[in-house]
């Protein structure tokens, strides 16, 4: 794999690797995934691994490997589905989502870091999504006109892959409209590449406060003295920083992983916020996981960590229907004097009702 000892985040991009055989030595990894079968599977969903991401790379078949160079499982998935969030029935104007009755979900980047193999929004790899002027304002227009939306979270792509100034205008029409009380921005370029993240993007992105930003790191490799780099410059400009980790098989799957991921989220000062269960996304199923496993980890983790460093375990319903919250059962049993508990360590207590 070829280096490059770039710190401008455009050259780091323009840079970027969209073939395997920019990732094969000669003679290595020749039994899985040759570059031939490869090419099968990014002309249905193309690859991007900007040089610092791919610096990262310790060994084929790596966490952070797995992540980002194409598998021939994806074209061999008949159980996910295209848009199992049901995005495109509930956009009431283009790139805009309207699930919840306080929030929408405004799409105004169509750019990624790079493409990651579990992404949510795989229909879009390459540029089948549209952003312009145009929805833009469409988007700003609808939520101007519906005064119960009052939290707005900003994503794509990656909103923090838009030019500066371009971030800002956008920031602003919205800071503008009164019954906007929050704006989130969801972005991954903190951990995917972040070089993008400069002082001046961050005093910038201070001046429309209250706003938060929801990164993803999804194992500890992928904290590196650069992303904490990044994570400070955000932290010092007052931003709060959430990380919606996502649980996937052969990366995190294992209170271990996810343990030392949380403690080095925390370290960095960014609050463990999800744990998102993988989303049913065609050409994703050789990432996903049981629930039940999933609630087998976060018990682990609940024994082990600081409250901090718990996120929520998070699950996409089907159909459109939301995210709910999962929990390992701790109620056994409810009675009108006393309820039956049991804890981390599956000792049972009975806590009494005094009310």
């Amino acid at each position: 794999m070829e280096s490059f000892p770039l710190s401008d985040w455009h050259q780091l991009l323009a840079h970027s690797i969209h073939h395997p055989y920019k990732i094969f030595q000669p003679k290595s990894h020749k039994k899985k995934n040759p570059k031939k079968n490869l090419e099968k599977v990014i002309k249905v969903f193309p690859m991007r691994i900007n040089p610092y991401y791919a610096g990262l790379i310790q060994a084929p078949d790596d966490p952070i490997w797995r992540q980002v160079v194409p598998d021939l499982f994806e074209l061999d998935d008949a159980l996910g589905e295209e848009d199992p969030l049901c995005e495109r029935k509930q956009s009431v104007v283009p790139n805009l989502i309207h699930r919840y009755s306080n929030r929408v979900l405004f799409i105004i980047s169509d750019r990624c870091a790079v493409f990651c193999r579990h992404c949510m929004r795989k229909r879009w790899m390459g540029d089948s999504l549209r952003i312009t002027s145009d929805t833009i304002a469409q988007g700003i227009d609808y939520i101007a006109a519906h005064q119960m939306i009052d939290d707005v979270i900003l994503s794509g792509g990656d909103p923090l892959l838009l030019e500066d100034q371009a971030i800002f205008n956008i920031l602003a029409r919205l800071h503008k409209i009164s019954h906007v009380r929050i704006i989130r921005i969801h972005s991954r370029v903190p951990c995917t590449l972040p070089q993008r993240i400069t002082f001046e993007l961050a005093q910038g992105l201070a001046r429309f406060h209250p706003l938060w930003i929801n990164i993803q790191f999804n194992h500890p490799k992928e904290i590196t003295n650069q992303a904490q780099a990044a994570c400070s410059l955000l932290a010092d400009a007052g931003i709060p920083l959430g990380c919606q980790t996502v649980l996937l098989r052969n990366i995190n799957d294992s209170a271990e992983t996810l343990a030392e991921l949380m403690t080095r989220l925390l370290e960095i000062r960014v609050r463990p916020y999800y744990l998102h269960h993988p989303d049913r996304v065609r050409g994703t199923s050789h990432f996903w996981v049981s629930p039940q496993k999933g609630l087998s980890i976060l018990g682990k983790l609940r024994g082990r960590l600081s409250g901090l460093a718990i996120p929520h375990y998070m699950i996409d319903l089907p159909k459109g229907g939301g995210k709910i919250s999962l929990s390992p059962e701790s109620i056994l049993e409810k009675r009108t004097d006393f309820w039956r508990i049991r804890n981390h360590k599956g000792r049972i207590f009975d806590y009494p009702l005094d009310t």
